[in-house]
């Protein structure tokens, strides 16, 4: 039994010798100075702007779905499942801000720090705890969604997420016919629900609809709290759990690890980021209403994901913020009346879909692992790691003998 023991020990040694060595992207320093100046050039952006700029407007509506990315990314990048109803987180966060920060449920008389008059009817607490509760309903909700899916792989995942999806999106429109007791629906159907109340803080005061710095300030300090959770994640035993169950399942689960809590924790985990987002966009919008929670949400999203790199925090930002700047400012405010100029009696706005699917099909052509490319997915897919490459290469008994 020693030399047993002895002969495992010495086949250990040798194949953590043979092991390649951690990149310097995995597990390194990352608040440098370049990340310092880069997040207090951020703070100060907006004072290049007036306090009303659109082009502010659509950095804020950008940084938001960069929040979304970031959560679909965990999803879909790190532990590979597709997900095509994360509209329905996004529903999820915008209907906690409408329940909980404003006059919808009458019957209620609850204030807990809220911009809202006391005495005022309804439900009205701060928006960090509408932030709490939309992280808490978003992540049962990606529970729930994750829990039909883990016997399914691939195609059917997909089929089963959006299901949920438009499940979700036919609740919002519906929901003004469903009681939930003593007078009061589950959501306010086509009619939407307004006059949320506006974010405030004690000590800061409350937010404006005109003065747009303090919003930008909020969702960037949400968005750098989001990204720092991310990479944490992914340096975590959890992250490379997610990596292993995305290359080989079954390799995976044969070495131990939990395939359904692994798998439940990427869809709350992800559903939380989501319902975060969708909390602020409906306070920054002030309305909720059933026909923003559309189908081609989800896909919007996953674009920003595929066209920035799969399983790539940076890349999932810098997809986000290209397609939300390029549909929110370049397309409407800059290049909109293009074609009135060459004589043609149509707004680019008519074309944006057909845009967006010519730069998805140019990225894809060009650059099919993404923009900012995950390092793995990248070698994989530029032939530069293969069956025989080195580094994959399993040792021989005989070469552990030699070594």
């Amino acid at each position: 039994m020693s030399e047993l023991r002895k002969q495992i020990q010495e086949w250990r040694e040798a194949l953590r010798r043979r092991a390649p060595a951690a990149p310097a992207w995995v597990g390194g320093s990352w608040a440098g100075p370049a990340t310092v100046l880069g997040v207090a050039f951020l703070i100060v952006f907006p004072f290049f702007f007036s306090s009303a700029s659109g082009f502010i407007n659509a950095t804020i509506i950008a940084f938001a779905y960069v929040v979304m990315a970031l959560g679909l990314n965990v999803v879909v990048g790190f532990a590979g499942l597709l997900d095509l109803g994360y509209v329905a987180f996004y529903a999820l966060g915008a209907y906690t801000v409408g329940w909980f920060a404003s006059s919808f449920f009458f019957k209620a008389h609850l204030n807990i720090l809220s911009s809202a008059p006391a005495g005022s009817i309804g439900i009205h607490l701060n928006f960090l705890l509408l932030l709490l509760c939309a992280v808490i309903i978003t992540s049962i909700a990606g529970v729930i969604i994750g829990l039909p899916t883990l016997r399914l792989r691939g195609d059917y995942i997909a089929i089963v997420t959006l299901a949920f999806g438009e499940i979700i999106g036919t609740l919002a429109v519906n929901g003004q016919s469903i009681s939930v007791g003593d007078g009061q629906t589950l959501t306010a159907g086509s009619l939407g629900i307004s006059s949320l109340d506006l974010p405030h803080f004690p000590g800061l005061g409350t937010f404006g609809l005109l003065s747009l710095r303090p919003w930008y300030w909020l969702i960037l300090a949400i968005g750098l709290l989001v990204v720092f959770i991310a990479r944490r994640l992914r340096d975590s035993r959890l992250g490379r759990a997610w990596v292993a169950l995305r290359e080989d399942e079954v390799a995976a689960v044969s070495m131990g690890i939990p395939l359904v809590k692994t798998k439940l924790l990427a869809y709350a985990i992800g559903a939380a980021f989501g319902g975060m987002a969708g909390a602020f966009l409906a306070d920054f919008s002030q309305t909720v209403n059933a026909s923003q929670f559309q189908f081609s949400f989800s896909i919007f999203v996953l674009a920003m994901v595929i066209v920035g790199g799969l399983g790539s925090i940076k890349g999932a930002v810098v997809g986000a913020l290209l397609l939300s700047y390029i549909n929110y400012y370049l397309i409407p405010d800059v290049l909109n009346t293009v074609p009135h100029d060459f004589g043609l009696n149509f707004d680019l706005t008519d074309l944006s879909i057909g845009i967006f699917g010519f730069l998805l099909v140019f990225v894809m052509i060009l650059r099919p692992e993404g923009l900012l490319p995950e390092k793995r997915r990248q070698l994989e897919l530029s032939g530069g790691v293969t069956a025989e490459h080195p580094q994959l290469e399993e040792p021989t008994a005989e070469a552990v003998t030699e070594t």
